[in-house]
């Protein structure tokens, strides 16, 4: 298992629905070492504290082997033609992950870096936000369907992380995986 790419962000105004929202979902890759304090990467910002960040959801994470599903979406909602691309970080994540799906993932797991340590806490739901972030309005909905949603760390050992490094899964407690926490939610039924 190997982080791919770190991305933070600052909140910035974006335009949804013709409104200006503020976010900071539009994450940025960083080079070199990251430090990673108790509320997660320094130099990170969320616009929505109740929603995104705290010390449950200090970090996002998302698999990079689900950029393909997302650049096929856009493609199939128009937007190829605009902008073919997607880099790391269009999720809204901070780290993007080789290697390790929400199915491979549970509650209480921990990834082990070589100077932090994450635990994992709960899975991401979409938000309005996304849909605008992505370019098109079913976007939520996608994610909803596929269970690509990646998962939110609480970090346990504060320290510093860098893109390239490989990392470690120590099973938690295999209670509730992360899949079938989001499922559960996608159902409305809180896990």
């Amino acid at each position: 298992m190997k982080l791919v790419s770190v991305q933070t962000a600052k909140i910035t105004a974006m335009m949804m629905e013709g409104k200006r929202v503020m976010t900071a979902i539009r994450k940025m890759p960083l080079a070199g070492s990251v430090a990673v304090a108790p509320l997660g990467l320094v130099g990170d910002e969320q616009a929505n504290p109740v929603v995104h960040g705290g010390l449950s959801k200090a970090i996002y994470a998302y698999p990079s082997e689900h950029y393909a599903f997302w650049r096929k979406a856009r493609l199939d909602a128009g937007l190829g033609l605009i902008d073919d691309t997607l880099p790391f970080g269009s999720m809204g994540e901070n780290l993007t992950l080789q290697g390790l799906l929400e199915s491979d993932v549970w509650v209480g797991d921990v990834l082990e870096f070589t100077n932090c340590t994450l635990r994992v806490s709960e899975p991401r739901e979409p938000c309005f936000k996304f849909n605008a972030a992505m370019g098109f309005n079913t976007a939520a909905k996608a994610m909803a369907q596929s269970g690509f949603c990646g998962f939110y760390l609480a970090v346990d050992k504060v320290g510093t992380i860098e893109a390239g490094e490989v990392f470690a899964l120590i099973a938690g407690p295999r209670q509730v995986s992360i899949s079938q926490s989001f499922a559960r939610r996608m159902r409305g039924h809180p896990s």
